[in-house]
């Protein structure tokens, strides 16, 4: 029931599959869990200095402002987690450690009535030297 918003995506980035499909699997899934009744997740990608950003969006619940900043660490529940009660507070704890060792980064800004998780891929100069 969860409509999926696909912007068209002109970049290229260069990292391990299954790993990153990994990532977005538990983004997706987060978006799924914390959803509102009328769920939407928007894909979408732009380009920031020497990046492409992949950005994950959906109009859920949102995190609440006092657990954002620890979002990432290993075994984390934040207050909509507490209450769903199916957080283990391990997803974004591995997205993150996962991040780091592909060299993405990860960010995660929120409010009551969406979430973006932002991942930046570095663009790497001689693969887009050699595609132009």
């Amino acid at each position: 029931g969860m409509r999926l918003e696909v912007e068209e995506m002109q970049d290229t980035v260069y990292s391990d599959e299954k790993w990153v499909r990994f990532i977005l699997n538990q983004l997706i899934a987060n978006a799924v869990k914390y959803r509102t009744e009328q769920p939407v997740l928007r894909i979408s990608t732009h380009k920031r200095q020497d990046q492409v950003v992949l950005v994950v969006e959906d109009n859920g619940i949102g995190i609440a402002a006092s657990d954002l900043p620890r979002i990432f660490e290993k075994g984390f529940t934040g207050q909509n987690g507490r209450l769903i009660q199916q957080s283990t507070g391990i997803g974004l704890y591995l997205c993150k450690r996962l991040c780091e060792k592909l060299g993405i980064g990860i960010t995660a800004e929120s409010s009551e009535h969406s979430t973006v998780v932002s991942l930046s891929f570095h663009i790497n100069c001689l693969i887009h030297e050699v595609q132009n």
